[in-house]
């Protein structure tokens, strides 16, 4: 899950508010305190996490209430809009037109992930139906074109590059206009790594600039750098006219949050961030949706979006038959086969209101575990996944030998297939506070197709 440990401190912080009999200063100024050690573990800027706790206590601590929220409702409202104001209001994106030609470069220091998010980049393009080329104009380090032509075979896009030329600008002016010429819609150009202080590179950035003229320029820079991302965004901001950033390696850094708040300081726009090492691992940015997830109260959009781009399309009643934790073993098989294309559990999860009351066994489970499920539940009959009682113990032992498994492991999986639809019906009956994705653990109302 993205920024695993902040999400879990922030959750704690409200579900201990949520447990309180009464919310009154005492109450809140504790809130406080435990927002202000989650976001300062998370590396974010101290004037910035002091700035936004003193925001928080005035409003929350306001004598007027909005109508219709109890006190309790209007403190985790005011939490939500601060982090949403810290992390970006405005949803940007990269335009493109169907038809038409577009260019984005990416720029970035060494090491920051800027030739693994080029390709990812380009496979999200494609996945949404555009004709996308990549082009390699790293001149100076030696397995540049080698990495990237390794991954745009890895998602059948074509690349342009020649290791033998040393002349970036002629490089990627002969690639984009060959590209352009064969029509494709986007066209996607890596460039060197570079450092801040390195004045050559950075004048070689701005010529290329001007030799292909971009329709974006993406700064892609690395999540685990926490506030020092400031210096970085705000240096090559003053050399270029950035128009996107793209926050690398959220999946794993314990300093993401710092990285977020530090360039949404700069006023560039985040439009993606990188949620993990697959080549699908990249994510629009959403900041209202963002701080959803943070708080646990889930982005069932962005999980729809991931679904729509995976072909999946479940209708609303499969969907609300799963979420209100009444699904049987055969509509449980039936989705964890589609839900295998969007990635891990533990990501699917990550989109789900209530994220922090889901057992570590079930967020953790790996893919290959999900795999042996599926031999398991593919072992039993019908009238079986339909009603788990007659599943005694003659009938385990005859489904672990027709799946070549264990007996342990049949009722392993039993015990969490229990567990989830427990754990689904606890989440439904919270209600939705107006204004907020919803409050932590309850579910909304989901914008299917019938």
């Amino acid at each position: 899950m993205v920024l695993e440990k902040l999400s879990s401190s922030l959750n704690s912080a409200l579900r201990k508010l949520l447990r309180m009999p009464t919310i009154d200063e005492k109450a809140i100024k504790e809130l406080v305190k435990d927002l202000q050690r989650a976001l300062l573990q998370a590396d974010v800027k101290v004037d910035l996490v002091f700035e936004l706790s003193k925001n928080i206590q005035k409003r929350a601590l306001s004598k007027e209430l909005p109508p219709g929220i109890t006190r309790r409702e209007h403190v985790i409202k005011t939490v939500y809009n601060e982090l949403v104001t810290v992390l970006g209001e405005k949803t940007e994106v990269i335009r493109v037109k169907p038809g038409q030609t577009t260019i984005i470069m990416a720029i970035g220091i060494q090491g920051s992930g800027k030739t693994t998010s080029c390709a990812k980049l380009a496979y999200f393009h494609k996945k949404k139906g555009f004709k996308t080329a990549l082009v390699c104009g790293d001149t100076y380090r030696p397995a540049a074109f080698d990495q990237l032509s390794q991954l745009a075979a890895s998602i059948n896009v074509p690349i342009y590059g020649d290791p033998s030329e040393k002349d970036a600008i002629k490089l990627v002016n002969r690639g984009v206009e060959q590209f352009t010429e064969e029509k494709y819609e986007v066209i996607i150009v890596d460039t060197a790594g570079r450092h801040k202080d390195e004045t050559f590179l950075i004048e070689e950035m701005k010529a290329i600039e001007r030799a292909i003229h971009p329709h974006d320029i993406v700064l892609v820079i690395d999540g685990t750098l926490g506030q020092q991302a400031y210096i970085q965004a705000e240096a090559f901001k003053e050399a270029t006219d950035i128009g996107s950033i793209l926050v690398t390696k959220l999946d794993g850094s314990a300093r993401g949050g710092g990285a977020l708040s530090a360039v949404a300081a700069t006023g560039a726009p985040i439009k993606f961030i990188g949620t993990g090492e697959k080549i699908e691992d990249l994510e629009k940015f959403n900041g209202p949706r963002f701080v959803g997830r943070l708080l646990g109260m889930g982005d069932l959009t962005s999980l729809l979006e991931k679904l729509k781009e995976a072909e999946i399309t479940p209708s609303k009643k499969e969907a609300k038959v799963f979420l209100s934790g009444k699904f049987t073993l055969l509509d449980f098989r039936e989705q964890i086969k589609k839900m295998g294309k969007i990635g891990p559990l533990s990501k699917i999860f990550s989109f789900l209101p209530g994220v922090a009351n889901i057992p570590e066994e079930l967020k953790s489970m790996s893919e290959e575990k999900i795999k042996r499920w599926e031999h398991i539940l593919d072992s039993m009959r019908t009238e079986e996944l339909i009603n788990t009682k007659l599943l005694k113990r003659s009938r385990v032992v005859r489904v672990a030998r027709g799946s070549g498994s264990e007996v342990k492991e049949v009722r392993e999986l039993l015990q969490q297939y229990n567990m989830l639809r427990k754990l689904m019906k606890g989440m439904r009956g919270r209600r939705r506070m107006k204004g907020l994705p919803m409050m932590p653990g309850g579910l909304p109302d989901l914008p299917l197709d019938t």
